[in-house]
């Protein structure tokens, strides 16, 4: 009788629950990248909104007089399009993309709170694929306005706020699907490696943006809208909870399930009552609204980075738009390596808060730096980015991961199963205030120089040092 072959035995030696595991991993990991990618394009297609008008006219102008010929040039079919894109053209341009980043963000800081507190009550397979697919239909609409030459501030700003809204539903499920199948042990390596998808979507949609942005920059939110429905598809196929691995057929995602849980049981007085309770319950765990405010601080550092740091890379390095968008990739790739190193230390610590405030305290000097550095070439603006990226994205990556898993299922909360998600999105919407206010800062800051939004960053990382530090509480100084 033949042997059965090495890679079949290997196969077979996993269990259900381990290949359940590496698929949850994997399928999570993979949805949550279709996030970022899907929110990374409007900080690539910024430098293509408004380009330098007379950068663009004095070339013209050489064009025209340098080859021996007097006829002038015919007039373009699309003269307004020509240099900015209307409404962007104007001088308060920065203030106008500035908005766009607010309206997102702030919708996104808003129906955070709300999300978690929805999303407790629903099959988080059905709850995220609907979430998925409202996203790619929002941001395909975002780049149907080149398709249909539109022009109105108030279109994508109503096109950001409502894909706000609906990609909140991504950040509870998936940090409330990996924590149910993966303990304690080694949380900080094995959050610090899924959490790289962060990361690893903003790579990939800083490259399709960076694709199309010069010759069609509709593309560049349509196809990245395409690709989240398409894994919304995919989630609703594959996706496993924890408890539908031990009843599939009974507790799985089903319109009974859900008509079970919010109407049948309860009444409306009845469910707010043990929403409230559960809120409550959530903010009284210690180091609940301390981490939430440390991590106000550094997502606003971070996501200024993710809105602006393209468009700064254009202004200071004098780079197109898709050499700009492809480096600004390199502090993703360093975001990876700090999000991981963040992880594994404060394993081996068991110091998570400690952990964060090594890296933030180290990030304020590196980010003046980065400042005066990337005026001097773009060897030492490579290598500023990378570490920049690794200590900026480092602590945020542990809130939002880590330690968030361990506060939500914290002894006190007495195995509240619905806890978790809740306590996330209470980190994760605070967060997300800052979230907002970074990049509305930055476009307002930039008016008057760069070196001020520097500061403010700055400013920032210190505010996130000074609430871990002041704060006298048994969890925060593990």
């Amino acid at each position: 009788m033949a042997s059965v072959p090495p890679g079949i035995r290997l196969l077979v030696s996993f269990d259900r629950d381990q290949w359940y595991r590496a698929l949850t991993f994997i399928l999570t990991f993979l949805l949550y990248t279709s996030f970022h990618l899907s929110r990374k394009p409007i900080s690539i297609v910024k430098s293509e909104l408004h380009k330098n008008c007379t950068s663009l006219s004095e070339l013209a102008t050489i064009a025209s007089s340098g080859g021996g010929s007097q006829q002038p040039s015919p007039p373009s079919l699309h003269a307004d399009m020509d240099c900015s894109w209307k409404p962007f053209d104007k001088r308060n341009y920065k203030q106008l993309l500035g908005a766009m980043d607010y309206s997102f963000l702030c919708a996104y800081a808003v129906g955070m709170y709300l999300s978690g507190i929805i999303g407790e009550r629903l099959p988080i397979r059905l709850y995220l694929t609907v979430g998925m697919l409202t996203s790619g239909l929002f941001t395909c609409l975002f780049g149907l306005g080149y398709v249909y030459n539109i022009h109105s501030l108030g279109f994508y700003i109503f096109v950001q706020v409502a894909n706000g809204l609906v990609q909140t539903t991504g950040w509870p499920s998936v940090v409330t699907c990996i924590s149910n199948w993966f303990g304690k042990g080694r949380r900080g390596l094995i959050m610090g490696l899924w959490n790289s998808h962060t990361s690893v979507g903003n790579i990939l949609g800083s490259l399709i943006a960076g694709y199309w942005v010069s010759s069609n920059w509709g593309l560049s939110f349509i196809v990245p809208g395409l690709i989240i429905a398409a894994m919304g598809v995919i989630c609703f196929l594959f996706l496993i909870e924890r408890d539908c691995a031990e009843e599939p057929y009974k507790r799985c995602s089903s319109l009974h399930y859900i008509l079970l849980s919010c109407i049948v049981k309860k009444n409306s007085w009845d469910l707010l009552y043990n929403v409230s309770k559960t809120t409550l319950l959530c903010l009284s765990v210690q180091g609940v609204i301390e981490f939430s405010l440390c991590l106000l601080f550094a997502k606003l550092v971070s996501y200024t980075f993710l809105f602006w740091l393209p468009l700064y890379i254009t202004k200071a390095a004098h780079l197109d738009a898709k050499k700009a968008g492809d480096l600004s990739t390199l502090f993703d790739v360093g975001g990876i390596v700090g999000g991981i190193l963040a992880g594994v230390i404060s394993d081996k610590l068991g110091k998570r808060a400690t952990t964060c405030a090594v890296m933030l305290l180290l990030a304020a000097p590196t980010l003046y730096g980065f400042s005066m550095i990337s005026e001097f070439g773009l060897g030492p603006t490579i290598g500023m980015l990378l570490v920049c990226g690794g200590l900026v994205n480092g602590p945020y990556s542990l809130i939002t991961t880590a330690v968030s898993a361990d506060l939500g299922t914290h002894k006190s909360l007495k195995g509240n199963a619905r806890a978790l998600s809740t306590v996330t999105a209470i980190i994760d919407g605070t967060g997300s205030v800052g979230a907002a206010l970074g990049p509305l800062l930055a476009g307002l800051l930039s008016a008057g120089g760069w070196d001020q939004v520097f500061y403010m960053l700055m400013t920032a990382d210190f505010f996130a040092l000074l609430v871990r530090n002041n704060i006298k509480i048994v969890v925060f100084c593990k």
